[in-house]
C-alpha cells in the first residue's frame, strides 16, 4: 500500500512503512483522564488534537480507580461541559472521619475552609471524558500497539503507531504530551543526563477490597490502630471500596472473605460499637506505595502530565486530582506556544505543576506517616502517633490545615 496523507493523497516523503499520516497541532500519547481533559480543554479553544493508548476503551473504563475529587477538579468538568453527571451520580462529602483510639472525630471541610470533596470514580471520569471526545467529534484511537515518539528535540516531532487493523500511521505534530501513566514511555525521552528522578518506596502496602454492601458510613473514615491502618471508602449505595495495611508482597488468594472482614472489623473496633456492614467481597488487589516525581516536565517538543511525571502514595488522594490539574495548567501554556509566544511559552508549564506536585508529594507523605504503622515502629511511635492525631482533630489549627490539604489548593492566579 503506497502511504497516504490525512487527506488520503500519497506523500512520498513518509516512509514506505507507514500507510497513513496526520497533520495536528498536538499529538497526546495516553488517553486516560489528563489526556482526555487535555484534548477536550484544546477542543474547546478550537485547537485540534489526536490522543492515543495502548488499552482499549473497554479496559479502561473496567478498571477501579482512585475515587475522590477535589471541588475546584469538580467544577471544571462540570463547567467546561465534559458532563453534569457529577452532581446527579456523584456524592458530595462536606468532610471526613479520622478514626483513632476507637472513637470518630469529623474534620468537616466546609466549616473550616468552605469547600468540599466529591466521591465519583475515575472510572466514571473517563466515561464522560471519553464520551465527550465522542460527541465534540475528538480523535482518539484506543487498542494501538508499537508506539514510537521521534524528534521530540525537533520542531517537527512524530508519533507512530500500529493501528488495532494491523496499519501502521504516523501522526506529525508541533508539540507532543506525554500522558501515558506510570510505565511511560515518553518520560525516558529526556535524556539521562538531563532529568532528575525522585523516588520513594514505602515499606508497606494497601490490601484493596471491592465488596456488595451498603454503605457503612456516609463520608471516608482513615482508621488507625495497633492492628495497622485502615480506610472505609464509597463507590455506590451497593457496591464498597476499602482498604487495610498490610506487606507489599502480601498473597491475595490466601484471604478468604471472613480473614478480609476480621481484619477490617478489628482496625475500626472502639468503644462506640462502630461495625462495618459486610458483603461478599468480588475484588482483591495489593497497592504497593510509591512517591515518584521527574524533572524537567519539559523537554524540547514533549511535556509531561500526570503519572508520567510523577506518582503519590493513594493515602491522601492526589493523583487523579494533580493529573487534571496538569493539564488545565498545561492547555493555558499549549494555547500560548501555539501562538504568538512560541515554544519559549512551555518554560512557564513545569514550574506551575511542579509547585502544586511537591506540595501534594508533602501532603501525601505526611498523611502516610500519620497513619501507618511502620514495619519496625515500637510503642513508642504508635504513641507519637496518637498524639499528633489529637493534636489535628484537637485544635482549629490541625483540623484547618487538613481539610485546605485534602480539598485542594487554588491554581495559579486564584486567592489563596
Amino acid at each position: 500500500m503506497a502511504p497516504t496523507s490525512a487527506s488520503g493523497a500519497i506523500d512520498p516523503a513518509i516512509d514506505p512503512a507507514i500507510d497513513a499520516v496526520t497533520d495536528v497541532p498536538v499529538a497526546i500519547v495516553g488517553a486516560g483522564p489528563a489526556g482526555l481533559m487535555l484534548a477536550h480543554l484544546l477542543g474547546r479553544a478550537g485547537v485540534e488534537s489526536v490522543a492515543l493508548d495502548t488499552r482499549t476503551r473497554h479496559e479502561i473504563e473496567t478498571t477501579h480507580r482512585a475515587g475522590i475529587l477535589e471541588s475546584g477538579a469538580a467544577r471544571d468538568l462540570v463547567e467546561t461541559g465534559v458532563s453534569a453527571r457529577i452532581l446527579t451520580d456523584g456524592h458530595e462529602h462536606e468532610g471526613t472521619e479520622l478514626r483513632f483510639g476507637g472513637r470518630g472525630h469529623r474534620i468537616h471541610f466546609k466549616a473550616l475552609v468552605g469547600e468540599s470533596v466529591w466521591l465519583y470514580p475515575q472510572t466514571d471520569v473517563f466515561i464522560d471524558l471519553a464520551d465527550a471526545r465522542d460527541r465534540d467529534g475528538g480523535t482518539v484511537h484506543f487498542g494501538i500497539g508499537d508506539t514510537e515518539v521521534l524528534d521530540v528535540e525537533s520542531a517537527a516531532p512524530r508519533v507512530r503507531y500500529t493501528a488495532p487493523d494491523g496499519t501502521r500511521h504516523e501522526i506529525r505534530a508541533r508539540y507532543v504530551v506525554g500522558s501515558d501513566g506510570s510505565r511511560s514511555i515518553c518520560r525516558n525521552l529526556v535524556p539521562a543526563d538531563r532529568r532528575t528522578q525522585f523516588f520513594k518506596e514505602y515499606p508497606f502496602a494497601w490490601f484493596g477490597i471491592m465488596a456488595e454492601a451498603p454503605m457503612s458510613a456516609p463520608e471516608l473514615i482513615y482508621a488507625h490502630s495497633e492492628h495497622g491502618f485502615a480506610l472505609i471508602s464509597q463507590r455506590t449505595e451497593t457496591v464498597q471500596r476499602m482498604y487495610f495495611q498490610c506487606d507489599p508482597d502480601e498473597p491475595v488468594d490466601e484471604w478468604s472473605d471472613e480473614r478480609i472482614w476480621e481484619t477490617l472489623q478489628a482496625r475500626v473496633a472502639g468503644a462506640d460499637g462502630f461495625r462495618l456492614i459486610e458483603g461478599p467481597v468480588f475484588e482483591k488487589t495489593v497497592l504497593r506505595f510509591r512517591s515518584f516525581v521527574q524533572q524537567p516536565m519539559r523537554w524540547g517538543a514533549l511535556v509531561l502530565a500526570g503519572d508520567a511525571a510523577h506518582t503519590v502514595p493513594p493515602t491522601g488522594a492526589r493523583g487523579l486530582n494533580l493529573a487534571l490539574h496538569d493539564v488545565k495548567v498545561l492547555a493555558e501554556v499549549l494555547l500560548r506556544a501555539l501562538g504568538s509566544e512560541g515554544e519559549a511559552a512551555l518554560d512557564d508549564y513545569g514550574p506551575q505543576a511542579l509547585q502544586r506536585v511537591w506540595r501534594a508529594q508533602n501532603f501525601s507523605s505526611w498523611m502516610t506517616q500519620l497513619l501507618h504503622l511502620a514495619p519496625d515502629g515500637n510503642t513508642f511511635d504508635c504513641q507519637r502517633q496518637l498524639g499528633e492525631l489529637d493534636n489535628v482533630v484537637g485544635t482549629r489549627a490541625g483540623r484547618t490545615y487538613l481539610a485546605e490539604q485534602y480539598t485542594g489548593w487554588p491554581s495559579r492566579g486564584e486567592d489563596a
